[in-house]
């Protein structure tokens, strides 16, 4: 009797180590998918000061709209330790007046012509699917780990060892809709 009890809990110890672990890889892939989409935004922020300038040296008039792109830049760079949420603000923020940027460049064809500009538009067009990609890779890590902490009997190691919900990176509406830039 006394070995039949001590199994079930040597059992019982075994699946709430394994449970434990499961969660904690969780957590660290969850952490590494951030950290990637983190160093993506920070290539696009060392990006749009090469862009902006470009631009400025052909259509200098256009103030507004670099003033726009600098300032939506600086707020997202500055929000670097924010939550998934404020991140994401921050960056729709950007790329919208990325967009305008894209716009105002159409009315200027040396500019569109111009081959340091479309060596930068390129690399900021493989820096959004980047972006893009490693948003799906981490929105996939969440959902496994938010998965892992609701379900039972990980719910319960996860209450016992504060395990906590992540927020996803989610875009909203308008940047769902892919720009037409036509150079």
């Amino acid at each position: 009797m006394s070995w039949l009890i001590l199994a079930v809990i040597v059992a019982i110890a075994v699946a709430v180590i394994a449970i434990y672990n499961a969660l904690v890889r969780l957590r660290v892939l969850a952490n590494n998918a951030w950290s990637d989409i983190d160093v993506q935004l920070k290539r696009r922020y060392d990006l749009i000061p090469n862009l902006v300038e470009t631009v400025k040296g052909y259509a200098g008039h256009e103030r507004d709209t670099l003033e726009s792109v600098t300032r939506a830049r600086q707020q997202a760079v500055e929000l670097r330790g924010g939550t998934p949420e404020q991140r994401a603000q921050a960056e729709n923020m950007l790329t919208q007046t990325l967009r305008s940027l894209f716009a105002v460049s159409e009315a200027y064809p040396e500019l569109r012509a111009n081959e340091n500009f479309r060596d930068l538009q390129q690399t900021l067009n493989s820096l959004e699917d980047a972006i893009q990609n490693a948003r799906r890779y981490y929105n996939a890590v969440v959902r496994d780990y938010n998965t892992k902490i609701d379900v039972f009997p990980s719910n319960i190691v996860a209450n016992a060892f504060s395990f906590r919900h992540r927020e996803f990176f989610e875009v909203t509406e308008p940047e769902r809709v892919t720009p037409r830039v036509q150079f």
